[in-house]
């Protein structure tokens, strides 16, 4: 690729995608969240185990797998775009779409979407930070 990025800026790139997407659905579940009039303890509770779930179960294995295959890459420089693959890019694609969806047709309750939006977002703030700190840790070693 004549115009591409090295696997440092794939690794930021990744990052920062995470990170605003988790801000931007943060956002929704704090404004759904104050909305709404159920008790602050269990929505936190719910939010927990929605965080755990995501993380644990989901992005943390994402995160090994995109991590693992941009380190892999041979190219010195590559697609910008390269930092997922192209089941995750379908994958967000589509859960940005149901996203969409179910709030413009009020598919569930504000108290849900306040839960499951704010639990979700943390784990994909903390998934963009994982990238980053793997960038920080192997900086000097990706710069080869």
């Amino acid at each position: 690729m004549k115009y591409g990025v090295n696997r440092q800026i794939l690794l930021i790139t990744a990052g920062a995608v995470w990170i605003i997407a988790g801000a931007n659905i943060l956002r929704i579940g704090i404004v759904t969240w104050l909305n709404t009039s159920q008790d602050w303890m269990f929505k936190i509770g719910e939010a927990t185990v929605v965080f755990l779930l995501f993380f644990v179960l989901v992005f943390r294995r994402l995160y090994y797998k995109h991590t693992q295959r941009i380190e892999q890459k041979k190219e010195r420089r590559n697609c910008p775009f390269s930092f997922f693959d192209v089941k995750s890019w379908i994958t967000m694609i589509f859960m940005i779409s149901l996203g969409i969806t179910i709030r413009s047709f009020h598919l569930l309750p504000d108290t849900f979407i306040s839960v499951f939006y704010t639990g979700l977002s943390i784990a994909l703030i903390l998934t963009g930070v994982l990238f980053i700190r793997y960038w920080w840790i192997r900086r000097k070693t990706l710069a080869r």
